[in-house]
């Protein structure tokens, strides 16, 4: 059996350079064994019919590249990593619409304060809370930042120049160089998706950037029952203020069926006393 390895006397292994002689189709089985294996295997396509795509921002005419985008109830909020700026565009979107520069000041770097004027590098995730804080992964950075009203700033991370996987206070905490967020509205909380430590990470969120979502479900639940209870209150004070008026209309009434009642009783006996002349005068001219 033919071997590339040969062993000499001192136990030294070295290769030899007579290779045997391999047939073209030889040659092309095993290229082909190798593609197959190398190659992504393609099954069957179903295509569901009813859906259509529909072109409604169009970053070459704005220069922008929208890497990633989140829709609100107002605006849109675009991201363009390669140029480190956040933009909104307003709902609804379509050709015509207009971006609007939110944060970033086009220059990649590190620096908070105010929107115009604070630098990003190359973000490529983003999240928004139910207030409209927008936090940003800032993986380049090493660190997760807040652009709000007031200007923008760090709430954890980006202290440490290295990256690293340390849990705690904002100040202390590290990530790896690729990590992607998410928010989650009922737990009031940011998810870190860190893939370059394999983990996923939990930030708890100030209870007033939430309080916009619990709003709706807490004020119905708050309404129905004042509403009921005002309804009932206002039922009790109509009633006392009504019941005067219609205890009159009640007592007039009232009195009037009973002067009718005594008015029809001399009549009454008039037709009796009638009837018993006659009587009388039957009985005389019998």
């Amino acid at each position: 059996m033919f071997s590339p390895f040969l062993f000499l006397g001192d136990n030294t292994l070295t290769t030899t350079t007579n290779f045997p002689k391999m047939s073209p189709l030889f040659i092309a089985l095993l290229v082909t064994f190798s593609a197959a294996h190398l190659c992504t295997v393609s099954g069957k396509i179903v295509y569901e019919e009813g859906y259509t795509v529909t072109t409604v921002f169009d970053g070459n005419k704005l220069k922008i590249n929208p890497h990633a985008s989140i829709a609100g109830s107002k605006n849109l909020l675009v991201l363009d990593s390669s140029g480190s700026v956040f933009y909104t565009v307003s709902m609804p979107v379509s050709l015509d619409s207009e971006a609007k520069r939110l944060a970033g000041n086009g220059v990649s770097g590190f620096s908070d304060g105010g929107l115009d004027t604070s630098m990003f590098d190359k973000p490529r995730s983003f999240a928004v809370d139910s207030k409209g804080n927008v936090y940003v992964a800032d993986r380049n950075n090493l660190a997760i930042r807040k652009i709000s009203t007031s200007g923008v700033t760090t709430i954890v991370g980006g202290y440490s120049k290295k990256p690293g996987h340390a849990d705690g206070p904002g100040q202390n905490a590290s990530f790896s160089n690729d990590f992607e967020i998410s928010y989650i509205a009922d737990g009031c909380a940011l998810l870190v998706s860190d893939h370059g430590n394999k983990m996923i990470r939990q930030i708890n969120l100030k209870p007033e950037d939430c309080k916009r979502n619990n709003l709706p479900a807490a004020g119905f639940n708050m309404i129905l029952p004042l509403g009921l209870g005002l309804s009932c209150l206002l039922g009790v004070i109509i009633g006392f203020v009504v019941r005067p008026y219609v205890n009159q209309l009640t007592r007039r009434h009232e009195q009037t069926e009973l002067h009718q009642d005594m008015e029809s009783f001399p009549n009454e006996s008039e037709e009796a006393g009638t009837k018993d002349a006659l009587i009388r005068h039957q009985k005389r001219s019998c």
